[in-house]
């Protein structure tokens, strides 16, 4: 029988080594997000595309003008390509002079700028700029809508239909929280320059000064945009973004109560993303991370690498328990070309999936000679399968 005494110290041990070891487990476990009143939202990191929160993130909802954000990502598309430019005027139309809703105040018969109806758009979410646009790239709005949806399918917005370019009410047309943060991830990363438009407070047109709706905009300087909405079917609608500390978070609400409620919803958001998680560049795109062994080929050995930098998002001071490993496709054959996936980059915390990418060809390699090819063919034949 053990001593009482000793029993005692036995306890006082085992309950510290358990205490610990909890402690040790429970150094990843980050408190839930924040309780959100909302129809559906979703915190995203923008580098890594990881979500932080969500809820109801792939239901489909009324986007209401948050249909803008699309809207001014095709017209972004049009001017990269080289079909519109931003001092080209566009003729005011009818049927865009009378669309109802919020207004950049244009006047039918006009010619405005194209940059000054994307400001209108999206300062001041004007429905008559946006008419006026998608006529003007696309004929009619039933042909731009057309235009978005193909946008969206390319991008992976899988649970998106658009039907109009300013989101007023209409059959078919619906988004979720998800395909918004993913819309808003490829127009910052496109489009950086045009996307310090989103930040700015007031825009004034034909002697009217209209001020954005964003109210974050003023409340937090780390954010710089994106879009408001609102009808009485999908309610107050925000996508915001903030930049701290060279870390970028999207966040969406949608279907919120009022105006201060979708702003102070993602504000909540993104103060919980900025506060429990962090965001590290693990390795830079088009850059050799290994080489390995290509047979047949002109040369020995290609390089692989990754199309695009690597980010992760991570628990806050976990950053020295990442663990990186690079998984490379076994005999390797000529010809590859550049940008073919040859093997993955597999990153964990505490045994936990936290990143993946495809290891990819940073060149192309072509076959080599008769004698080259011959000799390979035998060497392969004569390589131990794994493992043996």
């Amino acid at each position: 029988m053990i001593p009482f005494k000793n029993f005692l110290v036995f306890l006082f041990f085992s309950l510290l080594i358990a205490t610990t070891a909890n402690a040790e487990d429970a150094e990843l476990a980050t408190p839930a997000a924040p309780t959100i009143a909302a129809s559906g939202y979703i915190l995203m990191n923008y580098d890594s595309g990881k979500v932080l929160a969500e809820n109801n993130a792939d239901v489909k909802l009324a986007p209401a003008s948050l249909t803008k954000i699309m809207s001014v990502y095709v017209v972004f598309r049009e001017i990269s390509n080289g079909h519109l430019h931003l001092d080209d005027l566009v003729t005011i139309s009818q049927k865009a002079w009378e669309t109802p809703g919020s207004r950049m105040f244009i006047e039918v018969g006009n010619q405005v700028k194209v940059e000054d109806l994307l400001k209108g758009v999206i300062i001041q979410s004007g429905n008559d700029a946006s008419v006026a646009l998608a006529e003007h790239i696309a004929g009619d709005e039933s042909t731009f809508a057309d235009m978005m949806n193909q946008h969206a399918a390319r991008l992976g917005m899988k649970n998106s239909h658009f039907e109009d370019s300013n989101g007023l009410p209409i059959e078919n047309h619906y988004t979720t929280a998800r395909d918004l943060a993913i819309l808003t991830q490829a127009l910052i990363k496109e489009f950086p320059d045009y996307y310090r438009w989103f930040s700015q407070k007031e825009f004034t047109f034909n002697n009217i000064v209209q001020h954005n709706r964003n109210q974050l905009l003023s409340r937090d300087e780390t954010v710089d945009g994106v879009k408001t909405g609102f009808t009485d079917a999908a309610g107050y609608c925000l996508v915001a973004s903030a930049l701290r500390n060279d870390m970028r978070l999207i966040s969406v609400v949608m279907g919120a109560s009022s105006p201060n409620a979708r702003a102070n919803e993602n504000q909540n958001l993104l103060n919980y993303g900025f506060r429990f998680f962090e965001a590290h560049k693990l390795y830079q795109g088009k850059t050799a991370l290994t080489e390995a062994r290509i047979w047949k080929g002109d040369t020995k050995n290609i390089q692989l690498g990754l199309a695009e930098d690597f980010y992760v998002s991570i628990p806050r001071r976990h950053y020295n328990d990442l663990k990186a490993v690079l998984t490379i496709d076994k005999k390797i054959t000529a010809p590859i070309k550049e940008g073919t996936k040859l093997g993955t980059v597999n990153v964990t915390l505490k045994d936990e999936l936290v990143g993946s990418k495809d290891l990819i060809a940073l060149k192309s390699v072509e076959q080599g000679n008769i004698i080259q090819r011959i000799y390979d063919s035998a060497m392969m034949m004569l390589e131990k399968p794994d493992g043996q």
